[in-house]
């Protein structure tokens, strides 16, 4: 992840310094507009490749997570709780602990399903 933060701020910092040097008049008019525009696309194109596709998948994966729980599966909360699920509402579920307490938390907070 720090290496792709890395390239995104060198990609930005090529952006914004190249202006800074002198640009000889093309022989053509407009030739420099097209390559500034096709490198801001590429620019992009590859913040979105890097940042927000992995992001949206991730997502996705946690949204079937969620809803393939079921009463006996084994889980890890985003705060860290383990414990079994003991029942399943529509938002919310209760979770049994090591002590034999059940805890009510929200569906979406776990994090993982943990091996059977």
């Amino acid at each position: 992840m720090l290496i792709r933060g890395l390239m995104a701020v060198s990609f930005i910092t090529l952006l914004f310094t190249s202006g800074c040097i002198p640009a000889e008049a093309p022989a053509e008019g407009g030739t420099n507009e097209f390559m500034f525009l096709g490198f801001m696309l590429l620019i992009f194109v590859g913040l979105y490749l890097i940042f927000i596709r992995p992001q949206r998948k991730r997502m996705k994966e946690h949204q079937q997570l969620v809803l393939d729980l079921k009463k006996g599966d084994k889980v890890i909360t985003a705060g860290g709780i383990y414990g079994v699920i003991e029942r399943l509402d529509e938002d919310s579920a209760d979770l049994r602990v090591e002590s034999g307490a059940i805890i009510r938390f929200a569906r979406n907070a776990v994090h993982v399903k943990r091996e059977q």
